[in-house]
């Protein structure tokens, strides 16, 4: 899904509130963004745009987009939660959390078998799985 789809999107009646300037810099930070960020690699991108917001209002508009399923969040090892956009796609899928640089990657991988193979009945509405190791940049140093 491209940038503007998911900004039409978030703009809609139905994503239930305005697409303000902090969230859609926020948003737009996340689209580009080649890994999961932290919410202070959120707020340093952020800055560095000229955005002049404060923690609380970057954790809002975090939440909102997470809320209206335009991001997602996931807790690494470290417990720190990072957040990645989900731009249209099904969020059923794995990350990676490399334990030397502490970057997390969404993972082009199916839903858990654990997911598919539930009783009858049943209905999973969603999945985290997280892989914890080292990705090929912190294993080729």
């Amino acid at each position: 899904m491209s940038s503007q789809t998911v900004h039409a999107h978030a703009e809609s009646p139905e994503s239930g509130g305005r697409l303000t300037p902090a969230r859609r810099m926020v948003l737009d930070i996340l689209l580009a963004a080649p890994n999961a960020m932290t919410h202070l690699e959120v707020e340093t991108a952020a800055r560095a745009r000229g955005l002049r917001a404060d923690r609380v209002t970057l954790y809002r508009a975090l939440d909102w987009l997470v809320v209206r399923g335009l991001a997602h969040r996931i807790e690494g090892s470290d417990r720190v939660w990072r957040f990645n956009a989900v731009a249209g796609e099904d969020h059923g899928h794995a990350h990676f959390h490399c334990l030397r640089c502490g970057r997390v990657f969404c993972l082009d991988l199916p839903q858990p078998a654990a997911a598919q193979g539930l009783p009858p009945g049943f209905h999973c509405e969603s999945t985290e799985l997280t892989l914890h190791g080292t990705c090929d940049a912190c294993g080729a140093a």
